[in-house]
């Protein structure tokens, strides 16, 4: 039985433990000895023992002893976004114009409100693995990896083992997210791989591994680090500038990188990058570069994000790694649009880290210009470009090898090659097995039609046994041809037919993107859904019409309409429209009138609802002109709850903020 007694020693204990964790781990300035430290823990393991109790803040929490089965799928409360790169000084400063420019547009619509010059902070780019923490009411709850940004994979019991990162901190307020990066010191792992059966190759991988292994003992016994340097999502909390936002994750206890530099103009950067390359191989972690942010953080709110990266913030990339060694051989591979890519076997390097094998060629034009048209089996110069794929600079000499022939027929279905500019293509896309697994594997991929647990091998597989030879043919598949498959069991079919069932309703963006329009990413798709609001129209649309659009060139324009005017494309869209494919549209008009009730209303959505998704919803609300946040303060108008509302509806009750949970009453609002 635990008596009071009891607990008030075990939180003293805790207290003690977590206290000299801090100053050992984070702070480096420890205040007793391991032997001291080792008898507060014993006592501690001691009295968990016999009381069969453990609180969450022990730190006995952080040794891993199960071994997991999997990892299970976190979705983040905020989107964990990638960096735009600057590889030079001429870079850098081109990303400043467009910032400059961004920020002089936004003052020009906004003049009541113009948002200041900007001034920078510039931190260490670490070159581990992204972490994403998240605390509620103080408490370390999950612990996840990047994954694509708004997916990854839970990884608590082994972010645990990590005693830099706190299992509890000090703001209780609500949920928070905050994101660093998991790291193997350097003289971690030389002093691993002293006793290690099987020595670890460099600090990068050993820190993703452990990372990623579903022991967390494996993770434990690396010894990993982690530096914390944002908050991704606040309940209660909001920051002016990064250094407001630094202090608060100081302020519970988080370890933070003591390099930061801040300035109000780049040329004040330009000496420190230099020394910073320099003198990267003297610190104890890895880094690949810089990072560089607009110090305020209203600039950063109105500028946002492209589909890849905010504006706001650069990565500036250090010169990559170079080695010598012998071209091997030269291998073409088929991509999903027919274009044939060469891939060049290297005699394994080791370079940055990594032992490489295979490096990317482009085209035919850069085998040509880079003279390695007789190359094989002679001298060449590798870069791992970024920090990540390996490239071929060229000849190390000018001693002649054997040829790289260009092939003049496909290597997989061995169709005649057209060459258009440098490339080479196939254009037997009804016929050329790799095209037609690569179009499917596509079309179902998140990012596109989103069908659950589909892969590359799914693709294999349905083309060879099933004759799936073009997405529509997803639509076709029954119970009957699944169950008769390898790997194939009664569940699995049914999953696999449920989520493409499901993905019949997918919102007109992520259809235009699956379909895999040449020179047509993400963002032009939903340009292309947000203006023309009808599949039908986006089919019909011609290239004068198509240029008039934000972003879109002539060539872009060209291959859109060019895409639709395909026969085999308009009878492949014909037969997923037939089959109960239906592309979702946005049909909310803009209301955005200074007379709606929630003009200018400051709004926070929590929970779920019973029919309106939170992004359908936010559209919504948006469009009578208010504005949704993610946190509730004392400037929040309206609280929308949900089931399930969470710390954000006790806020707003604490708060005396008015909250709406009947659905039916929030479309009325809306309506006006």
């Amino acid at each position: 039985m635990l008596t009071n007694q009891d607990q008030q020693r075990m939180e003293q204990l805790i207290a003690e433990l977590n206290e000299h964790n801090y100053r050992y781990y984070t702070l480096d300035t420890p205040e007793i000895s391991d032997a001291e430290y080792d008898r507060l823990y014993d006592e501690l393991v001691s009295l968990e023992t016999t009381l069969g109790v453990v609180l969450p803040s022990s730190p006995t929490q952080r040794v891993g002893h199960t071994i997991l089965s999997g990892f299970e799928q976190h979705r983040h409360l905020a989107r964990l976004w990638s960096l735009d790169k600057a590889q030079n000084l001429e870079q850098l400063y081109a990303w400043e114009a467009r910032l400059k420019r961004a920020i002089s547009d936004y003052n020009a619509k906004n003049p009541s409100t113009p948002l200041p010059d900007p001034t920078y902070v510039m931190e260490l780019k670490f070159d581990g693995l992204t972490l994403n923490l998240t605390y509620e009411q103080g408490q370390l709850i999950q612990a996840a990896t990047r994954g694509n940004g708004t997916v990854g994979e839970s990884i608590l019991a082994q972010v645990k083992t990590i005693n830099s990162i706190p299992l509890s901190i000090d703001y209780t307020d609500g949920v928070i997210e905050v994101q660093g990066e998991g790291i193997m010191t350097l003289s971690s792992l030389a002093r691993y791989n002293e006793t290690a059966e099987e020595p670890l190759k460099n600090a990068r991988n050993a820190a993703a591994g452990a990372l990623r292994n579903l022991n967390p003992a494996v993770t434990a016994s690396r010894k990993l680090d982690a530096f914390i340097y944002n908050v991704g999502y606040a309940e209660g909390v909001t920051f002016d500038n990064h250094k407001q936002l630094q202090q608060f994750l100081k302020d519970n206890r988080f370890k933070v990188n003591p390099y930061i530099i801040y300035a109000d103009d780049l040329k004040q950067f330009e000496d420190e990058l230099i020394a910073l390359a320099e003198r990267r191989n003297e610190l104890d972690f890895l880094i690949d570069g810089a990072v560089i942010k607009v110090q305020d953080m209203r600039t950063r709110e109105a500028l946002g994000y492209t589909d890849k990266f905010p504006r706001w913030a650069v990565a500036f990339k250090f010169e990559a790694e170079e080695a010598e060694t012998t071209l091997l051989s030269v291998s073409w591979e088929v991509g999903r649009t027919g274009k044939i890519t060469p891939v060049a076997k290297v005699e394994a390097v080791e370079l940055a880290g990594v032992t490489v094998q295979n490096c990317t060629l482009n085209n035919m034009g850069d085998i040509e210009r880079k003279n390695l048209k007789f190359a094989l089996g002679t001298l060449v110069a590798i870069r791992r470009s970024n920090d990540v794929i390996p490239e071929i600079l060229g000849k190390v000499d000018e001693e002649l090898g054997e040829e790289i022939v260009f092939p003049d027929k496909c290597p997989s279905c061995g169709s005649e090659l057209e060459q258009r500019g440098a490339h080479l293509f196939c254009n037997n896309k009804l016929g050329c097995e790799p095209q037609m697994i690569g179009r499917i594997t596509h079309f179902a991929a998140r990012d596109a039609m989103d069908i659950e647990s589909f892969s590359i091998m799914t693709a294999e597989q349905l083309y060879r046994e099933c004759g799936v030879k073009d997405p529509a043919d997803l639509y076709k598949l029954t119970f009957d041809d699944l169950i008769k498959l390898e790997r194939f069991g009664q569940k699995k079919a049914q999953k696999l037919l449920d989520a493409i069932e499901h993905s019949k309703t997918r919102e007109l963006s992520s259809f235009l993107f699956a379909l895999g329009i040449p020179n047509t990413g993400k963002t032009t798709a939903k340009t292309l859904a947000d203006h023309y609001n009808s599949l039908d129209a986006v089919m019909q649309a011609t290239t004068d019409e198509l240029v008039q659009l934000q972003d879109i060139g002539l060539i872009v324009a060209e291959s859109i309409v060019s895409f639709f005017n395909d026969p085999d494309v308009q009878q492949s869209v014909a037969a997923m429209l037939e089959a109960g494919v239906a592309p979702q549209t946005e049909q909310i008009a803009t209301v955005a009138s200074e007379d709606h009730p929630l003009f200018g209303k400051t709004i926070v959505i929590t929970g779920t609802l019973p029919t309106l998704g939170r992004d359908e919803l936010t559209k919504m609300l948006e469009a009578c002109g208010a504005k949704v946040t993610g946190s509730v303060s004392k400037k929040t108008d309206l609280v929308i709850a949900g089931e399930k509302a969470g710390s954000k509806l006790t806020k707003a009750q604490q708060l005396g903020i008015t909250i709406i949970e009947d659905e039916a009453q929030v479309l009325q609002m809306i309506e006006g």
